[in-house]
Formats: structure tokens, C-alpha cells, sequence
């Protein structure tokens, strides 16, 4: 159950924090002093928190930053953080307070976004298009990122190819999707019936239902796969590779063994963990400002509702994005 707290004073603020590993009820709701912005920082009245799968893995224990941060808790969830800049600390020159901005902070290690106030490097930010509120920003940085860099610095995708997105109408999917079509690639994806439409809307040419249709029989001389599933899926996905094709696996858990299979038979694949990069923002923030790209949310919590949005999350059917709205 969340922890019963006090009406925040002007130097206080609230926050989500686990004290252990565990099921939902671990996340609690308390109080903490505003933090100060150190040299090259800046803090931020956080509007929007983005939730990513990471986020309850970390909270069961699972995972590398589990553990990492085993001896450091409790600890605050969150890396995807948009809002407006309160204060600005020595040798920040970029931003100023009242800038409305976004980003991928404290990633792996810090995290901090499920907060009202978070603390940022001022050099992860990039400013939210006008044509994007704060609290949908919020749900943007990491899945966008994610599919960012794994198409054009790992695929390198190009115009005119075929582009297979597993899981297309999911959080990175349904960037990836976009961000494809706006390079002007042909894009598959499979999804479920009740996806179909939405998929169709975004301009995608060709959605499998993944219940009823094998990708496998359907897709061949592929040029990019992006496996958002992995396992044996990613596996199974090799078989739709042409001689020069790759695939992009994002599961870091199976990661290892999609990549070995491909070795052995004589295809190309490739893991990848999403790094902060603001100027894969600001490229991502021109296509949303041109409105070749949109941000699917499909629900927004309140902060003290963490417990429930982690438990949408962790069914894994969200179609686009959830995030905590913290104003």
C-alpha cells in the first residue's frame, strides 16, 4: 500500500521509492527535500513520467541495474522525464528556466523519474515541440530512442527496404513503425486483431495478426527485422532474412542466444542497449513538429497510482505508452 504523507511544503516534494524488491505494494508514495541542480544540471517540475518494461523488471530484481542498486535502496523508478525547468545549475548555458524539455535521466543507475521534481544533465535534454503537452512528452524518451537506434545506427535502414517490427503497436513499435515509414522503408508488423486498425492508421502497409498468421510463411527477403520480442520468436524471425538482411533483437534477456543462432547460419544480428542522445531527440522532436510521427498514450496515471499503472505494464498488451502524470 502506499505510505500515508503530509501536503508537500514549497521545499518538499513526493515521490514513488521501493524500500525492496518485490510485487506492486512495494511502491510507496513519500516525501523528500527538492534537490539542488549540481554544476551542468538543471531541475525539473516533472509533468510527465514515462513507464518502460525495465521499471517493474528493476522492481522484482531482475536484471543488471537490480543488481546494482541492491545495496543502495529505497530507490525512485523512472527514466523518461518531461516538464519545465524550475532552476538551472553553474555552467548550464543551453537551457533556462521555463523551457519546456524531455529526456532519457538517470539512466541506468539514478533513475528518479516517478517524482514531481527530478534532477537532469543538462546535455540529455531537448525541448518538446510545441505540438506535444508535457505529460505526453513524458512517454517518449526511452522507447523512441530504442527504436532510433536501432534502425538507423544498427540497421541502418534505408528507403525502399522492407522492415519487419514485431510487436508493432507497443511502446517502441509504434515509434519504430513511424520513424520507417517516414524513412520511407516498407513496413510489416504483427500485432494482434484488435492492433490492425490502429497499425493501418499510422500508414503501416502490410500487419500480421500474430494469432492467427505465421510472419514466418508470410515475410521472406527481408532487409530489417526488428525483434521486439525475442526468445524463440527472434529466433524464428532469422528465417525471413534475405542474404544481406539483420536483425535488431532488444530483449537483453535472449539477446545472446537470437544472435548466436544467427552465427550459425551465417546471418547477421545484433543486441543493443538504448544510450541518452539528444540529438536523436531533437531529430525525433522534427519529425513529431512536420506530423510524421505521433505519441500514442494509452492511459495516464497520478503519481500515487504507480501501483496500478505497473500492473497494466507488466500484463504487456499496452498499445503505445503509459505514463505518470506528476503535476
Amino acid at each position: 500500500m502506499d505510505t500515508a504523507i503530509e501536503q508537500p511544503s514549497e521545499s518538499s516534494m513526493k515521490k514513488v521509492v521501493y524500500h525492496q524488491f518485490g510485487e506492486r505494494d512495494v511502491l510507496q508514495l513519500a516525501n523528500s527535500d527538492i534537490p539542488s541542480p549540481q554544476t551542468g544540471q538543471v531541475l525539473i517540475r516533472v509533468h510527465g513520467a514515462g513507464l518502460n518494461p525495465i521499471d517493474w523488471k528493476t522492481r522484482k530484481g531482475l536484471g543488471f541495474v537490480a543488481k546494482q542498486i541492491a545495496s543502495t535502496l529505497p530507490w525512485t523508478p523512472g527514466y523518461d522525464v518531461a516538464g519545465e525547468v524550475i532552476a538551472i545549475g553553474d555552467g548550464v548555458t543551453t537551457l533556462a528556466p521555463g523551457d519546456r524539455v524531455m529526456g532519457l535521466v538517470g539512466f541506468a543507475l539514478d533513475g528518479g523519474g516517478y517524482a514531481e521534481y527530478a534532477i537532469a544533465a543538462a546535455d540529455e535534454l531537448a525541448v518538446v515541440p510545441e505540438e506535444l503537452d508535457l505529460v505526453t512528452a513524458g512517454a517518449l524518451p526511452l522507447a523512441a530512442l530504442t527504436a532510433w537506434q536501432a534502425l538507423f545506427e544498427i540497421a541502418d535502414l534505408e528507403p525502399g527496404q522492407k522492415i519487419l517490427v514485431h510487436a508493432g503497436a507497443g511502446g517502441v513499435g509504434h515509434f519504430a513503425v513511424q520513424f520507417a515509414l517516414a524513412r520511407g522503408a516498407h513496413v510489416i508488423a504483427t500485432a494482434s486483431a484488435g492492433n490492425r486498425d490502429f497499425l493501418s492508421k499510422l500508414g503501416v502497409h502490410e500487419v500480421i495478426d500474430h494469432q492467427t498468421s505465421d510472419f514466418a510463411e508470410e515475410c521472406f527477403g527481408l532487409d530489417v527485422v526488428l525483434d521486439l520480442i525475442g526468445g524463440e520468436t527472434g529466433k524464428r524471425s532469422l528465417r525471413t532474412l534475405g542474404d544481406k538482411g539483420v536483425l535488431v533483437t532488444i530483449p537483453t534477456v535472449t539477446a545472446d542466444e537470437v544472435v548466436s543462432a544467427a552465427e550459425a547460419q551465417g546471418l547477421r544480428a545484433h543486441g543493443m542497449t538504448v544510450r541518452p542522445d539528444v540529438f536523436h531527440l531533437d531529430e525525433i522532436a522534427e519529425l513529431i513538429e512536420g506530423g510524421d510521427v505521433k505519441v500514442h498514450v494509452e492511459k495516464a496515471f497520478a503519481l500515487d497510482d504507480a501501483a496500478q499503472a505497473h500492473e497494466l505494464l507488466e500484463g504487456g498488451h499496452v498499445r503505445g505508452k503509459l505514463v505518470l502524470d506528476c503535476r
